[in-house]
């Protein structure tokens, strides 16, 4: 019986690290001598994505981040330029459970070396990945990179709500502070 206790946390613990390993990634960076406080406006250059459907969920869910930064969105020559990429494609993740491992430690390892029957399954699954671009829109510099990764459902509500939560996360603390001299 106190076998079956650590093989059942085993299990618990590797699905609680499994579905760690599923969770949203977001990322930013900038270029750290860009002055966010001269930009006002934004205009869209592209959007990439196989599924045209999320083309105006992605401007949407930037849209709405940056203009409760006080941006405004003008159809041409804005302050700065913005590019979106969106990525699809699958992962796999292999899990493997032991039963019968037999009666303790022995001298080659559990149940003196004998591990009894292992089971290993493969998952796949498929992760999407986002990349906003924001570049300077007379210099055509790079200035900020914000980008997430997260599983995507077969569920299209969740995946649009997980969309709305990455872009939320990446634009949480922009714009980046206040320049910094080096020196």
């Amino acid at each position: 019986m106190h076998l079956q206790h650590r093989m059942s946390a085993l299990v618990g613990i590797t699905l609680l690290l499994a579905a760690a390993s599923f969770a949203q990634q977001v990322k930013t960076d900038y270029d750290r001598s860009a002055d966010f406080g001269q930009y006002k406006t934004y205009s869209w250059e592209k959007v990439q994505t196989r599924d045209p459907l999320m083309v105006d969920r992605i401007e949407t869910a930037v849209n709405a981040d940056l203009a409760s930064k006080g941006w405004k969105y003008v159809k041409s020559g804005g302050d700065i330029s913005i590019i979106a990429v969106e990525i699809t494609q699958n992962q796999q993740t292999l899990n493997t459970f032991y039963d019968g491992f037999g009666g303790g430690w022995g001298w080659r390892g559990w149940g003196g070396g004998e591990f009894g029957e292992a089971t290993t399954t493969t998952d796949v699954y498929r992760v999407g990945t986002l990349v906003v671009d924001l570049f300077d829109g007379k210099t055509k510099k790079l200035i900020w990179r914000g980008s997430s990764s997260d599983t995507l459902s077969n569920n299209s509500e969740k995946n649009i709500k997980n969309l709305d939560k990455a872009v939320q996360k990446m634009f949480q603390h922009f714009p980046p502070g206040e320049p910094k001299t080096l020196r």
